[in-house]
C-alpha cells in the first residue's frame, strides 16, 4: 500500500472517531475533540487499571504522554513515587523529568498537568541515564492486536525512536494506551516506523496483546523524515549531526 493511500485511511479513521465521540458525548475537556487525543469519560477509571499493572508496579520510571486522557496515570505514577518523564508539546524542549521525592501531594497532582510539570519537572535532551520499562501513549483509534493510530504529528513514534536511540527503552519495553471502548476499530494500516501497543485499556476492560504482529521501530527512520520535520526538532538535528 502506497503511503499517500495510508495517510488517507488513517485520516478517514481519525474523522470518524473524532465524530462519533462528540456525536455520544462521551468526551470531556478539551473539547471538541477534533486535531487531539480525545479525552474521554472514564479515562480514571482506565488509569486506575493501568496502576493495577504488573509492569506499572515494578516499573521505577515510567514515559507518559502530555495529553489529557493520560493525567490521572501520571498523577498515580507520582503518587507511588515513580519517576515521571513527559515529552514536552511537539517536542520543542526535548524531554521532561519529573521526580516525586521531594514533592507533596498537592505538588503531584499540579505535576501531573502541562503545566505543572514546566513547574516541577526539569527539562534534559539526554535520558540515557534512564531505562523506562513502560510507555504510556495517548490513541485516538487502536485495533485489539496491537495497531494504533495518533492524531496525525507523528510525534509519539518519534519519542519511541528517539528512546531507542538513547538506549532508554528496548524491545522489552512495553507500550501501554487507554481509550474509551468506541476507539477500537477493526483494522488499522501501520507501518515501519509506527510503534505497537502491549495493552489495550478501557474503562470497562484491559487487553493485552499476545500475539505480536507487528514489530517495535528499532530508531530513527531518517528516510521517512523530510528535512522540515528534522529541523523543527532539535533531538532530531542533534542525532542527525
Amino acid at each position: 500500500m502506497k503511503m499517500n493511500e495510508v495517510k488517507k485511511i488513517k485520516l478517514a479513521i481519525r474523522e470518524e472517531i473524532w465524530k462519533k465521540m462528540e456525536k455520544l458525548n462521551i468526551t470531556t475537556f478539551p473539547r471538541p475533540v477534533y486535531g487531539r487525543i480525545p479525552n474521554f469519560v472514564g479515562s480514571e477509571i482506565a488509569a486506575e487499571k493501568v496502576s493495577k499493572l504488573q509492569i506499572f508496579n515494578t516499573s521505577n520510571v515510567i514515559f507518559c504522554n502530555p495529553d489529557a486522557p493520560q493525567r490521572h496515570v501520571r498523577y498515580l505514577a507520582l503518587l507511588k513515587n515513580k519517576i515521571v518523564i513527559m515529552a514536552t508539546p511537539r517536542l520543542k524542549k526535548g524531554f521532561l523529568v519529573i521526580k516525586p521525592n521531594k514533592l507533596n501531594l498537592y505538588q503531584k497532582k499540579r505535576a501531573s498537568t502541562i503545566k505543572g510539570a514546566f513547574q516541577y519537572g526539569i527539562l534534559s535532551d539526554d535520558l540515557s541515564d534512564f531505562y523506562i520499562p513502560l510507555k504510556v501513549t495517548g490513541s485516538v483509534a487502536v485495533t485489539l492486536d496491537g495497531a494504533r493510530l495518533g492524531k496525525g504529528g507523528g510525534y509519539s513514534d518519534l519519542e519511541f525512536a528517539i528512546l531507542r536511540e538513547m538506549g532508554s527503552i528496548d524491545d522489552k519495553t512495553l507500550v501501554v494506551t487507554t481509550v474509551h471502548r468506541v476507539q477500537i476499530v477493526d483494522k488499522i494500516p501501520m507501518t515501519k516506523h509506527d510503534v505497537p501497543t502491549d495493552y489495550v485499556i478501557t474503562p470497562e476492560s484491559v487487553h493485552e496483546i499476545r500475539e505480536k504482529r507487528y514489530d517495535k521501530p528499532k530508531g530513527i527512520y531518517w528516510d521517512e523524515l523530510d528535512s522540515e520535520k528534522i529541523e523543527q526538532i532539535p533531538l532530531l538535528r542533534k542525532f542527525k549531526r
